[in-house]
């Protein structure tokens, strides 16, 4: 169950309108590294140290595949990507490295999670 709460937002392009109402998620706790491998150390035959090594191997892979300029499809779990945020120039010769402005990493869930996402029940709590 999600929980949600409504907030007035405004609009950042054309801050003299009315504020509107948005649903906006509300996060019910966190779990780090550790918990996902003592669960996982739960329901399969590793141990938790072993599924901390993988957990962080499978980061330290990531990270430097990225740097690559490469996708990386994690399996089912998605993918993940570097996209860029340049500024705009009125040519494609003037647009150089130092047009971008920051990177960042954008994931793509796979079906299953998608479809999660499809599924959820909503409670509003103030």
């Amino acid at each position: 169950m999600i929980k949600y709460r409504i907030l007035p937002k405004k609009n950042p392009q054309d801050l003299a309108a009315p504020e509107k109402f948005y649903a906006t998620a509300i996060a019910d706790g966190e779990v780090d590294f550790e918990f996902l491998a003592e669960q996982i150390a739960y329901e399969t035959t590793l141990t938790e140290t072993d599924c901390i090594a993988v957990l962080l191997s499978l980061e330290r892979n990531i990270i430097r595949q990225l740097e690559q300029g490469k996708i990386v499809r994690v399996g089912r779990l998605g993918s993940f990507n570097v996209t860029l945020k340049s500024a705009g120039k009125d040519t494609l010769e003037e647009v150089t490295a130092t047009d971008i402005v920051k990177g960042r990493v954008r994931f793509r869930p796979g079906k299953k999670l998608s479809k999660m996402t499809n599924e959820l029940r909503y409670r509003k709590v103030n």
